[in-house]
């Protein structure tokens, strides 16, 4: 019995020795596994952090990248608008000497006193087809008094120059019961013609008034008649007024005529017949004084069949008289005629005389048949 519990106590002996054999074994395993588990992490956290450091200089690259493209187009656009400036100083100063060397046809003056809204639809009227042309054909707005809504509106424009005629001297009018506005009118119209010609020293002037619209070809049109103002001294001024322009009485917008009648509203004038009308310029009622034969010593007048002015002013000096009957109606020329091809020779006064003879003769023939 002792000799088989000593065998069992061997045996036990021999376990135990074995599982702890089995034990350190098992721990020296797991232990060289944690420790290639340790190495493996550390190298992937490693390679992780690389991984990172790579990225991170790859989006700083890319960041470069980026803020370097945004600079060339930065630098490209600065280019560009330095390259539009250079051009466009270019072209101011070509215009600018272009403008020195051109002689302007004529200065256009839009004579105003007290009514700012009309002023207005005027100014925005000829500024339409004056912008491009703006070197040959000056404007100017001639106030008389001083209104501040009409200064004001004029100022307000960088296109024009604004004058401004103050007459304090008192008014005499020579008959019971006259307007003085007609008094008025005249000194103002004296004055702003001896400043555009003598102290501005233009050739020509045309004359508006601040109740006007104008046609398309109206600039045209008067370049081309100043060439016949300067040739033939029997015409006095030009006019863009018919007054029976009415629709119904008009058709033609390329027929002109002599006429021995001062239409007026919208003219134009050299200043040669300034140098002789000036010094005795009436008092009052300027049209009518200029109509009379001893002042236009038999001179004519060329007027369109077609206006190419509008007047719109139903309330003014004249207190609106017959605007409804004999204005409102006025058509105004909306073709726009190319004045510079067009032959005007039969308007000087030889071709006209020899082409008045000619009818007159083929009449009396007709008539005798």
């Amino acid at each position: 019995m002792a000799k088989v519990f000593c065998d069992f106590r061997f045996l036990l002996l021999i376990a135990a020795g074995v599982f702890i054999y089995i034990q350190m074994r098992l721990f020296a395993t797991q232990s060289e596994y944690a420790d290639r588990l340790a190495a493996a992490i550390e190298a992937e956290n490693h390679c992780t952090s690389q991984t990172r450091s790579l990225i991170d200089q790859i989006s700083l690259q890319q960041g470069r990248i980026v803020a370097l493209e945004e600079e060339q187009k930065r630098r490209d656009q600065e280019c560009g608008q330095t390259k539009s400036l250079v051009q466009d100083l270019e072209r101011k100063d070509l215009q600018r000497l272009i403008d020195k060397v051109q002689v302007p046809v004529a200065a256009v003056v839009i004579m105003a006193c007290n009514r700012a809204d009309y002023l207005e639809r005027t100014i925005n009227s000829v500024l339409k087809y004056q912008r491009p042309i703006s070197s040959r054909y000056p404007l100017f707005v001639s106030q008389d008094g001083s209104n501040p809504n009409v200064k004001s509106k004029a100022l307000s424009y960088d296109q024009l120059s604004y004058m401004q005629h103050l007459d304090f001297e008192p008014v005499q009018t020579e008959r019971p019961g006259e307007l003085t506005a007609y008094y008025k009118i005249a000194r103002h119209y004296k004055w702003a013609l001896d400043q555009l010609f003598y102290k501005h020293n233009f050739s020509r002037v045309i004359i508006l008034e601040d109740d006007m619209e104008i046609a398309p070809d109206f600039f045209d049109y008067f370049e081309a008649a100043a060439t016949l103002l300067d040739k033939d001294k029997s015409i006095m001024a030009v006019s863009s007024w018919n007054d029976n322009g009415q629709k119904q009485f008009v058709h033609d917008p390329y027929e002109l005529y002599r006429s021995d009648f001062f239409p007026g509203l919208g003219w134009m004038l050299a200043r040669s017949t300034w140098d002789e009308l000036s010094p005795k310029w009436p008092k009052a009622y300027w049209d009518d004084w200029l109509r009379l034969k001893e002042n236009h010593k038999g001179r004519q007048f060329i007027r369109p069949e077609v206006c190419r002015t509008y007047n719109f002013g139903e309330h003014g000096s004249s207190l609106g008289q017959f605007f409804k009957q004999f204005l409102e109606p006025i058509k105004l020329n909306d073709v726009k005629v190319d004045w510079k091809s067009m032959d005007l020779s039969y308007l000087l006064e030889v071709r006209c005389c020899i082409l008045f003879g000619v009818r007159a003769f083929v009449n009396e023939l007709s008539n005798g048949m």
